[in-house]
């Protein structure tokens, strides 16, 4: 009875590869395993016993279950496994492909079988298992295990197990040493994927990365969508051509810009343009969970030996999980500087040129910044670039009025049109031809109010009055000449300062007008930040965008930045304002720099400005001239002399009055001289000592 029940479940038991039965007994009796496989009264795995050949001794009905013989039966299959060496091999697709890979990345004889090892007790159960019978294990241990499992000479493992290793080196097999573990646990593969591929038919390189490392898709974009960067492209476009075609190793380029700035898309572009294939390492598994830094940065480093001997470019997003994963807060270390000796030997001995990408650098540690060859930032593109990118994206889906009103965002990033427009595209039989301008422009002020930008402007602050003329400007210098000169010199700074609404902001935007260039405009609030030193990267970076715009730059409320130094009771109040004398020197544009508060302005900074302009309130015959305009403009009687004589009473008028008084009229309509006069009057009372009046100056 007892033998037919042996027969059936041996029927049932698969049997053992040679190679792994021959590891297995070398595991119970070479290395002292059998102690808690036998036990005193059974076997610890029945289905392996039966495997072995020792079937006979579970349950048996004619004699009783005796460890001693089992140890000597185990013994004697164990010298016959040790006879038939020769004869116990590995899969030969497993030898087949790590033979092939061997060539790519340079393996040496210990390095194989140790992969193959790997492999194996990632994929068969019954060795893992045994695997577990050797305890929890060292380091020193699993040096000595390998070396008896794989009969081979415990200095080479150490050699092939250690950091500079190529097993290590490329990621394929890593030995964990964050304390003792199972032999398994010990033997980090580079992926469950790789175990498994590795084992099929299938030895392309690509397909033995699948999950970690992927073929980068066709670039949407081309060189000409990058021309805000043409600086930085003419320096790194033919050191990656030159670098290709030299072998030369360690060539890291480190690109970083806020999302969607197209940082991927240059990637692309870039490997389109050198002619070779694009690999990108996956930040995702196969279920969408997040890969941690370390197991990205091996995933990179099997990529670099993979793909070493092809026309290739690496891609590395999201370069923060490696750069900047640590918590400074909690005194943990990023990846990165957890292991600097890794990292460093990566950047310098890659052999495949790579390019980081990454939404900031400011927490990256400057030691790993230096290794970069080019570290370059992708900024938000100029005006003109996002008028061009909406255009080619939404010129089905929107009227040239609100693609000019779109592009006036300066932190509108291309990924947030295309994406916007691919929404609203699918969906605009729905909305009707009214409702595609609405839908796009609720989708992108949603995305940049969550990223902490303000939502686009629907109406233009900066855009002129119907009616201007620098002629209803009061002003100590002539604006006309003071126009002409820096049309034709094209730079110059300016600080025009002067009560509200005397119409300073308005000449910036006339004056770009007449020179033909963008008006960009930054507020204190636009640039002012509760973090220390960000104020100062603020300003850098508006000057720097005013500089690739080719715009002409006004800061308003400048005396936020431009406080006496001698006043000063805090270090970052004094770097403030020697950044923007440092912006305002080396900027080759024309700078203007208004604000209402002369006082207490740094002497040092208005000696940096090539001219200064008072403007004021309007003169008598300025506020009849421009009376008379809105007059016209409104459909009004021409003025009265009682009109201009209240006019002429009024002391603080200004053309911003008026203006205030334009808009006013759009939902309380002004419909006599009498009543513009009495609305103007208004305006004036609210002012800081504007009730009474002596005239206008002279």
């Amino acid at each position: 009875m007892a033998i037919r029940r042996f027969q059936a479940d041996a029927k049932c038991t698969p049997a053992l590869p040679p190679i792994v039965k021959l590891w297995i007994l070398r595991v119970l009796m070479a290395l002292g395993g059998h102690s808690g496989f036998v036990t005193r009264h059974s076997f610890s795995d029945d289905s392996l016993a039966r495997a072995l050949g020792l079937g006979a001794w579970i349950d048996p009905e004619d004699r009783e279950f005796d460890p001693k013989l089992i140890r000597t039966e185990l013994r004697k299959l164990h010298q016959a496994a040790e006879r038939h060496v020769q004869s116990a091999k590995n899969p030969p697709c497993l030898v087949s492909n790590i033979a092939r890979l061997s060539k790519l990345v340079g393996l040496s004889d210990a390095d194989r079988r140790i992969l193959e090892f790997a492999v194996m007790i990632n994929n068969d159960r019954a060795l893992d298992d045994a695997g577990d019978w050797l305890g929890q294990l060292s380091s020193v241990k699993v040096f000595h295990t390998l070396s008896v499992l794989l009969d081979l000479p415990e200095c080479e493992v150490r050699q092939s197990l250690a950091g500079s290793g190529m097993l290590t080196r490329s990621g394929l097999v890593t030995m964990s040493r964050n304390g003792a573990s199972s032999l398994r646990g010990k033997l980090d593969l580079l992926s469950d994927e790789f175990a498994d591929h590795i084992l099929s038919s299938d030895t392309d390189p690509v397909n033995l990365l699948r999950g970690k490392v992927s073929l980068g898709t066709p670039a949407e974009l081309d060189l000409s969508d990058f021309e805000h960067i043409a600086p930085s492209l003419t320096v790194l476009r033919p050191y990656l051509k030159r670098a290709m075609a030299t072998g030369r190793k360690g060539v890291n380029i480190y690109i970083h810009g806020e999302p969607g700035t197209g940082k991927s898309q240059l990637a692309k572009v870039l490997a389109k343009e050198m002619g070779c294939e694009l690999f990108e390492v996956a930040s995702e598994d196969s279920d969408g969970d997040p890969i941690n830094g370390e197991k990205r940065l091996r995933a990179f480093s099997a990529a670099q030996s993979f793909f070493s001997q092809r026309s290739a470019l690496i891609v590395f997003d999201e370069a923060e999980d490696v750069f900047n994963d640590g918590n400074r807060f909690f005194g943990q270390k990023s990846t990165a500087q957890q292991r600097k000796a890794w990292i460093n030997r990566i950047l310098e001995d890659s052999p495949v040129p790579s390019v980081w990408l990454s939404n900031t650098i400011s927490e990256i540690d400057p030691a790993f910044i230096r290794r970069f060859d080019m570290v370059m930032e992708l900024p938000v593109p100029p005006k003109k670039q996002r008028l061009h990118i909406i255009e080619e994206a939404c010129s089905d889906l929107l009227d040239a009025s609100s693609r000019a009103c779109m592009a006036e965002s300066e932190s509108l990033a291309p990924a947030l049109v295309t994406r916007a427009a691919s929404v609203v595209r699918l969906i605009r039989d729905d909305l009707g031809a009214s409702g595609t301008s609405k839908a796009m422009t609720l989708l992108i002020d949603n995305t940049l109010q969550a990223q902490g930008h303000r939502p686009m402007i629907q109406n233009d602050p900066n855009r002129l009055p119907e009616i201007y003329d620098p002629a209803f400007i009061h002003a100590d210098s002539d604006l006309t000449q003071v126009a002409a000169g820096l049309i034709q010199n094209k730079a110059g700074r300016l600080c025009l300062y002067g009560p509200p609404g005397t119409g300073k902001t308005a000449y910036a935007r006339w004056l770009a007008d007449q020179m033909g260039v963008p008006l960009m405009v930054k507020r204190a609030s636009d640039l002012m930040s509760k973090w220390v030193g960000e104020n100062e990267q603020n300003i850098a970076r508006a000057f720097n965008q005013a500089r690739q715009d080719g715009a002409l730059l006004l800061i308003d409320e400048v005396d936020s930045f431009l406080q006496d130094r001698r006043n000063a009771s805090k270090s970052w109040e004094v770097s403030l304002v020697n950044e923007m004398l440092t912006q305002m020197e080396s900027f080759p544009g024309v700078f203007i720099a208004s604000t209402n508060l002369m006082s207490g302005l740094d002497q040092a900074a208005l000696r940096r400005f090539d001219l200064k302009v008072k403007f004021d309130f309007l003169k008598t015959e300025q506020a009849h001239s421009l009376f008379g305009r809105y007059c016209t403009a409104l459909s009004l009687p021409a003025p009265q002399a009682e009109q201009l004589s209240k006019l002429a009473r009024l002391q603080k008028l200004t053309p911003g009055d008026f203006a205030a008084v334009i808009r006013q009229n759009r939902f309380r309509p002004v419909a006599t001289g009498a009543a513009l006069v009495a609305a103007l009057e208004a305006e004036c009372a609210v002012k800081e000592g504007g009730a009474t009046g002596i005239g206008f100056l002279q």
